[in-house]
């Protein structure tokens, strides 16, 4: 099987550290280097690596670049075949290399490897089980807020994987030009996703557990991670969705809209969205270059679903009434109809 590079994008995770480093020293597996990149950290966490964990490569970015370029930055020095990418605030169960590794190993047409997170405070119930987009461009995170009952126990075929923690085939990477930086952080991975699927290349599943804090430092960025979900929401339809699908992405948006003035969040929602147009210009401008590389029709890459309820691959009923799946992040603060 091929060797793997971790890499662990890094802004003020210091307190995350310990677990997580440790978690990768005591793998089945070994992994051939372990990478941290720090986005200009102020927390100690350089000096906490380069003090405990000297085996570790540390590059320093200086200043916080965002997730998709730290990504980026490590993906480009790593040397193995594999990469995987973990969070600061993610602790894998010991046998999550290995696993991972085998199931890349066995397909050649698999460019990535989704993983099973549950929630590091509650690891009863799941966090993220692989993502599903949507035709109105929301992300769904598979198995959100559910139980972990064994329904997300089955290996297989899935849209794309959290990028918190999931393996890659480096050269397939690479050759789509890694992570887009314009996302700065979030939806970032599910753009390379839909990518990766255009390109030809699949996205395995494999029930590997990881615990995730989540969102936990995406509370110190400047307007929160929603500001992030909507802004990078738009540019990924305005780059890849075909206009027949424009009506179901202003039922979502509209949705979201109303949902924000609700919540007295509107102010930044519309700030995001003002944020978006520069990039949705630059990206209408990308469309027609970028739609001739691909080689599997975005039809088929995001099935059609229904508009509304769980078979549109919402959460569980539980809280269906108390979420609007609307990133691959998103926290249960973040309400509106599922569909």
């Amino acid at each position: 099987m091929s060797q793997v590079s971790v890499i662990i994008p890094n802004w003020n995770g210091r307190r995350w550290l310990p677990d997580c480093l440790d978690a990768i020293a005591g793998q089945t597996r070994a992994p051939a280097e372990v990478i941290v990149v720090d986005n200009g950290s102020a927390d100690g966490s350089v000096e906490y690596v380069k003090a405990e964990h000297p085996e570790v490569s540390v590059i320093q970015l200086g200043r916080n670049t965002g997730f998709a370029h730290a990504a980026n930055r490590g993906i480009a020095a790593a040397t193995s075949a594999f990469v995987a990418l973990i969070n600061t605030d993610v602790v894998l169960e010991p046998d999550w290399v290995e696993r991972c590794v085998r199931v890349l190993s066995a397909d050649d047409r698999a460019a990535a490897v989704a993983t099973k997170m549950l929630q590091l405070a509650n690891p009863e119930e799941v966090y993220d089980a692989g993502d599903i987009l949507r035709r109105d461009g929301a992300c769904e995170q598979r198995g959100r807020f559910a139980r972990d009952d064994g329904r997300y126990d089955e290996a297989g075929e899935i849209f794309g994987a959290c990028a918190a923690a999931a393996l890659y085939r480096r050269d397939a990477v690479l050759a789509l030009g890694g992570f887009d930086e314009r996302f700065f952080a979030y939806l970032e991975d599910v753009d390379l996703a839909l990518r990766l699927r255009l390109a030809g290349w699949r996205c395995r599943y494999e029930p590997a557990v990881a615990l995730h804090a989540g969102e936990s430092s995406s509370r110190n960025l400047r307007g929160g991670h929603m500001f992030l979900v909507q802004r990078n929401t738009l540019l990924l339809v305005a780059r890849w969705f075909p206009l027949r699908w424009l009506p179901l992405v202003c039922y979502r948006q509209t949705g979201w809209a109303w949902h924000a003035a609700r919540e007295r969040r509107l102010a930044t929602h519309l700030r995001a969205t003002a944020a978006a147009l520069p990039l949705v210009r630059d990206a209408v401008r990308e469309r027609r270059r970028s739609r001739r590389r691909t080689v599997v029709s975005i039809a088929k890459v995001i099935q059609a679903r229904p508009i509304r309820g769980l078979a549109a691959g919402g959460h569980p009923a539980a809280t269906a009434a108390t979420w609007n799946g609307s990133s691959q992040k998103a926290p249960r603060q973040q309400p509106g109809p599922v569909v």
